[in-house]
Parts: C-alpha cells; sequence; structure tokens
C-alpha cells in the first residue's frame, strides 16, 4: 500500500508510524507532506530516508499541485498525524475515503473547528467528563465529522491535569494509530 502522511507539528506520530513499518514490505510510505517548515516531521522524513514535501496553505487550497504529486505516486492511503489545516472540499473528492485522521477526544464531543491538543483537554477536564480517547476517523469536508473508524477510551482519574491527560492520549495515539494503518492492508 502507498502511503503518504501529512504532517504540521512535532511529528511524533509521523515518527510512529515510520518506525513501526519501516520493515513492512506491504507498506510503502512514499512522502512526508508539511505545510510548516518547523515542524519535527521534516527530521524524520530526513532520517528514514523518506521524501518530502513542502506546501503553502495556498497549495492545499490549489489542490493541483498536491493532487498531482499524491496521484503520480499512486497514492493509496493519505494518513494525517497531526494536520491542522483544514482540507478543501475538492482535494477530499478526490481522495474520497482514502484520507484518515486522528482526533484526541472521542467524536463527535469536542470535535469542530479550533478543537486540537490542548484545547480538547482543557474542556474535557472542565466539563469534568468520565472518559476520553482517541477516535479515527475519514476526513470529510466538516472538521472532525467524518465516518468513524475505531475509538479508544481512557478513564480520566480526579486529579487528572492537562498535562497527564495529554500524556496518555499520546500514548494511546502511539499505540493504535500503527494498528488502524494494519487494519487498511488487510482490507
Amino acid at each position: 500500500m502507498n502511503i503518504a502522511l501529512f504532517a504540521s507539528g512535532k511529528g511524533t506520530n509521523v515518527e510512529n508510524i515510520l518506525s513501526c513499518f519501516s520493515d513492512n514490505k506491504k507498506v510503502n510510505i512514499l512522502f512526508i507532506a508539511t505545510n510548516n517548515l518547523k515542524s519535527g516531521a521534516i527530521n524524520h522524513a530526513k532520517s528514514y530516508n523518506i521524501p518530502l514535501l513542502t506546501f503553502k496553505k495556498l497549495d492545499l487550497t490549489n489542490t493541483n499541485k498536491l493532487v498531482d504529486k499524491l496521484n503520480n505516486n499512486r497514492i493509496e492511503l493519505i494518513v494525517l498525524a497531526g494536520f491542522l489545516l483544514k482540507i478543501p472540499e475538492e482535494f477530499i473528492s478526490q481522495f474520497n475515503g482514502k484520507i484518515i485522521n486522528i482526533h484526541p477526544s472521542l467524536l463527535p464531543k469536542y470535535g469542530g473547528k479550533g478543537m486540537y491538543g490542548d484545547h480538547i483537554h482543557k474542556e474535557v477536564l472542565k466539563n469534568k467528563e468520565k472518559e476520553t480517547g482517541i477516535t479515527f476517523h475519514f476526513v470529510n469536508e466538516n472538521y472532525d465529522e467524518g465516518e468513524i473508524i475505531s475509538q479508544n477510551k481512557i478513564l480520566i482519574d480526579e486529579s487528572e491535569t492537562i498535562i497527564s491527560l495529554k500524556t496518555k492520549i499520546n500514548q494511546l495515539e502511539l499505540l493504535n494509530y500503527p494498528r488502524i494503518i494494519r487494519s487498511f492492508l488487510d482490507e
């Protein structure tokens, strides 16, 4: 399966995915795409000798450059790993059912525009939720509203802080993102 990873942030999930699939002959991570020239994903691409594609937000809106790159590489799955830009409808229509994302809450709770990272964890704690977790979903034209693939839950301790919750969520992501990608290999 030919895969492209899209990332904007530290690249923790990117590094984990690269590490987990570095010796897997069924998975070809053909390039990493980022809109952030300071993204940690850039260093991970270099470390694993994976081609890197940097682009501006405008390139995502004017999709030809990215769509051509994805089509020329016969990409079968686009994995958003800490990618923070909204994917335009035209782009989604080209790769419908082939773009997956991870969200650090149990959707539909705490999804939508502006709901990412610590913003989510702060709201979860403020609302005294008893559990939270992560959601893997297909990307559609609305933030965090695509069909849910899988969810993984954790319980929230009474003494939970944003930092402790973030740590638990990150561990859950690292454990489960490779599993979700593997599930596409079995189809």
